[in-house]
């Protein structure tokens, strides 16, 4: 155990410590008791051009393990009015920076602006990130836009982590168009041969009907319907997210929440005559449709018929 220092002419005065010079004073007679003491604490000091204050930003960013430079390398950074020979230093470095590591760079930093822009958690952006790691190494993708890669790579790791997203949200929060996602997105399940589980109604159903601020009764009774209609195959050719807003339009209509196509369609990323097609096709076997418990507003024979 380390002894306890104290000043020998004033035992029992509080020692003072002076950070800048390492030094414990006496504040009684100003003996300099101690000397080169040593903080092991964080040291957060900015050595940026900017007196901001505290900056930890200098400690570096994580680790990468995916980036195949994940060493302790220093990148270099010129300023205004940095010499030329720190130009050159820097510009040789940017040249032999790896290609494939420099485009994993861009795309996660695609992959995690459009994650935080629709609250996917960090597991689904490593998915994605991961999933785009093995599409460069496998260069089947080679020449396509290197963001269309990451929205699908994206798409996919949601579909994977069973949080499943449409094509339309995907691309609304990209810059690119649902065509060329839909490309990458062919050619990826192609190349890596990834079987994915078919999507389904009831993967929407709860988000959709959160956003829409519907009750759960309505929830469980457009769940329901969609279910039943699949198994009725009364909805034959149409998509999961039509099958499940059109459940919505009916659970709504016939409850006291009642909503429109339109928002609905808005919420759901469907047309709103889309909405309605496939409405008019579950119209007729209402009766069938919906769960015996449920609390009808409106009973099936006054609901709309288109």
């Amino acid at each position: 155990m380390s002894a306890i220092v104290t000043c020998p002419n004033h035992p029992n005065a509080h020692l003072i410590e002076d950070h800048r010079a390492g030094d414990l004073v006496c504040p009684e007679c100003g003996l300099v008791v101690g000397d080169r003491l040593l903080d092991v604490g964080t040291e957060w000091r900015s050595f940026s051009n900017e007196r901001s204050g505290s900056d930890p930003s200098r400690v570096g960013a994580p680790e990468n393990p995916l980036l195949g430079g994940s060493d302790l390398s220093t990148s270099i950074a010129v300023g205004f009015g940095g010499s030329e020979s720190d130009i050159g230093l820097a510009n040789a470095q940017r040249k032999s920076m790896n290609n494939t590591d420099r485009q994993m760079s861009q795309a996660f930093s695609v992959i995690r602006e459009m994650s935080d822009r629709i609250h996917l958690s960090k597991s689904i952006q490593d998915m994605a990130a991961k999933i785009f790691k093995d599409v460069l190494d496998s260069k089947a993708l080679k020449g396509r836009n290197n963001e269309a890669q990451a929205a699908a790579c994206l798409y996919i790791a949601c579909r994977k982590e069973g949080v499943p997203r449409t094509f339309k949200e995907i691309c609304a929060v990209s810059r690119v168009s649902k065509k060329e996602i839909g490309r990458c997105f062919k050619l990826i399940i192609k190349s890596l041969e990834t079987n994915l589980e078919q999507i389904t109604s009831a993967d929407f159903m709860s988000r959709f009907c959160a956003n829409l601020g519907l009750p759960n009764q309505v929830q469980a009774a457009a769940t329901r319907i969609a279910k039943k209609a699949v198994e009725l195959d009364l909805v034959a050719g149409r998509s999961p997210i039509s099958i499940a807003a059109a459940a919505i339009y009916m659970a709504s209509q016939a409850s006291a929440d009642k909503k429109s196509a339109k928002e609905i369609g808005e919420i759901a990323g469907a047309a709103e005559v889309t909405v309605k097609q496939t409405y008019r096709l579950l119209y007729p076997k209402a009766a069938m449709l919906f769960p015996e418990d449920f609390k009808f507003d409106t009973p099936i024979a006054s609901l709309p018929s288109s």
